[in-house]
């Protein structure tokens, strides 16, 4: 029997985002062991997406031409570079040099969402991107708890894990991902690197190109909405390791790593129970539209409860509401994007989309580190707040998208 091409990428960002997630709740701590402020962790954290924002585009491109899995491979061997140089440094310089060669060397979400774009139709490709949903979650579930426990045994330790996690990636990508190049367009030339489902990506310094996707009256505003989605989950991500440092406290005690691998974790659960069983269900009876006004919404609402947080009970509902509205908007906007453009197009606008994101972790967890580093905790969340309120006013204010999945009725005796 054929494998299905969906499960191997599957796999592969599962234990990429694993050992991401593994990471993160950490990095902050590990970071002010080191002598870093609040800012200089903000900053250590955005070093990485400055870096990939350079680098995503031109991997992008480059696996148009030779396919996705050695661009992939190249990708996983610079996380596992920059893990095991993390884990191993002693001064705050050496913690930088890490995840600056991860960002040098980032791609594998990119490369992956262009991979499902090649494997996949339109009508199913919302479900499809789901993957990427269901893989955060679950990495979200897993990789923070465990981050918590291992760094019991000292802050390194956790990232030799994540190391270790890496070589698992490389070695399913290796062996299980099947190779060749995109599929190319009828009339492709047989020697040209044909933009396929996948489509050509530009570089980072043509923004002649990528001026006219945002002259084009469907696709700007999912664009600007993909981008404040992404800027406060980012300074959302950020900074909450730090928020719950200095606001939370667990048996008279702050929160550490270990607490606030639980705080990602209960989010992380909240998003496997959502993109694991419901997403699909949602586009078919809503419409994706429908679904990022609701994403928005909820949100909006948790960053502005986080901000009135002082308490376990509390910081839960923001969870709650915050998990809901990430796990929706990620794969719904991007399909809705992908949608308004030819398939010729879809690398070009998924390595745009890609490049949004970067922007966003870029100025996100600055922010987010140097507004903690003030004090201003509640404006911190407020911050988020702000920004996915601003998305969902350009949700509300823009035309329905031409190509939207439409809301369907509910199925009649059976479901």
């Amino acid at each position: 029997m054929k494998r299905h091409p969906l499960l191997p990428i599957f796999l592969i960002v599962v234990v990429d985002v694993l050992g991401l997630t593994i990471v993160l709740p950490l990095l902050p701590f590990y970071a002010q062991r080191l002598g870093a402020s609040p800012t200089q962790v903000g900053l250590l954290i955005s070093v990485f997406a400055l870096c990939s924002l350079f680098s995503g585009p031109l991997l992008g491109r480059l696996s148009d031409r030779v396919g996705r899995k050695p661009l992939l491979l190249f990708s996983q061997v610079g996380t596992l570079a920059g893990f095991l140089i993390l884990g191993g440094a002693q001064v705050l310089w050496v913690a930088f040099l890490g995840r600056i060669i991860d960002g040098l060397t980032a791609g594998n979400l990119s490369l992956a969402q262009a991979y499902i774009a090649d494997v996949t139709l339109p009508k199913n490709r919302a479900r499809a991107f789901a993957i990427i949903g269901i893989a955060f979650g679950f990495g979200f579930l897993v990789g923070p708890a465990m981050s918590g426990f291992l760094s019991k045994y000292g802050y390194h330790v956790p990232f030799l894990v994540a190391a270790g996690l890496s070589l698992t990636s490389i070695l399913a990508t290796a062996f299980l991902l099947p190779g060749g190049k995109p599929p190319q367009p009828a009339g492709a030339a047989a020697d040209g690197p044909g933009p396929g489902p996948g489509g050509r990506r530009l570089s980072l310094l043509a923004w002649g190109e990528y001026a006219q996707y945002f002259r084009r009256p469907g696709l700007t505003p999912l664009l600007l909405q993909f981008f404040f989605f992404s800027f406060a989950f980012a300074a959302f991500t950020g900074g909450l390791a730090l928020f719950c440092e200095r606001r939370l406290s667990w048996h008279g005690r702050p929160f550490g790593p270990e607490q606030v691998g639980y705080v990602f974790a209960y989010a992380g659960l909240l998003g496997v129970i959502l993109q694991g069983g419901f997403i699909g269900r949602l586009v078919r009876r809503f419409g994706e539209t429908a679904l990022v006004t609701s994403g928005f919404l909820t949100v909006t609402a948790g960053y502005a409860v986080l901000s009135a947080t002082f308490g376990i009970p509390v910081l839960l509902v923001a969870g709650s509401l915050s998990s809901f509205g990430n796990g929706v908007l990620r794969p719904t906007l991007t399909s809705l994007i992908t949608q308004q453009v030819q398939n010729n197009e879809q690398g070009v606008v998924l390595g745009l989309n890609q490049s949004l994101f970067s922007v966003a972790q870029i100025l996100g967890p600055a922010s987010a580190g140097f507004l903690i580093d003030q004090g201003q905790l509640s404006l911190w969340a407020l911050l988020s707040a702000v920004a996915a309120g601003l998305g969902l006013a350009i949700n509300r204010a823009v035309p329905r998208p031409r190509s939207a999945t439409a809301p369907r009725p509910a199925p009649g005796a059976t479901p």
